[in-house]
């Protein structure tokens, strides 16, 4: 188990795009993006976005956005954690961060979608959702017939909030 304190958390900069695509193609079954759209999160989303680094070794990267429509609700679009960052916490720890952001003072709402077997992030957001005193609900959002072709899981919206701040 790593040590908390031994790593670091910030926002990331477009140089860590790179770094950010290879985590998430190292730790599958996420969804790996384009390399594109990993310096877009870490350069034009990079204040809603936190990286996690084990001395100059990248373990852990968040990415998210505010809606447009919903200023005061922050969507958490992907969570990586790597083998050398698991078992400390981290996952939740960068969602914390990302929430502790000046970029998400007004934030009063957390959404983000996740497969139904995918226990881990079940588990973090129900853990995450006790934390922050918030309830927490969920529906299907995309279907895997209507929006995937049948080719990937229903995504379900987890809505966590209002938030106890």
């Amino acid at each position: 188990m790593p040590d908390p304190d031994s790593i670091d958390l910030r926002h990331p900069t477009a140089e860590d795009g790179y770094t950010v695509h290879q985590l998430v193609e190292a730790n599958p079954p996420l969804d790996p993006n384009s390399i594109y759209c990993n310096l877009l999160q870490c350069s034009h989303f990079a204040d809603t976005a936190i990286a996690a680094f084990k001395g100059e070794q990248m373990v852990g990267f968040v990415s998210g956005y505010i809606l447009p429509n919903a200023p005061h609700t922050l969507f958490v679009w992907q969570i990586v954690v790597d083998k050398a960052g698991r078992g400390a916490g981290l996952a939740k720890r960068l969602v914390k961060a990302q929430l502790a952001s000046d970029a998400c003072k007004q934030v009063t709402h957390l959404h983000t979608t996740i497969t139904p077997d995918n226990e881990a992030s079940w588990g973090l957001f129900k853990s995450l959702a006790r934390d922050l005193g918030a309830e927490l609900n969920s529906h299907v959002h995309f279907d895997k017939q209507r929006h995937f072709g049948g080719v990937h899981d229903d995504e379900h919206l987890l809505e966590i909030g209002p938030i106890q701040r």
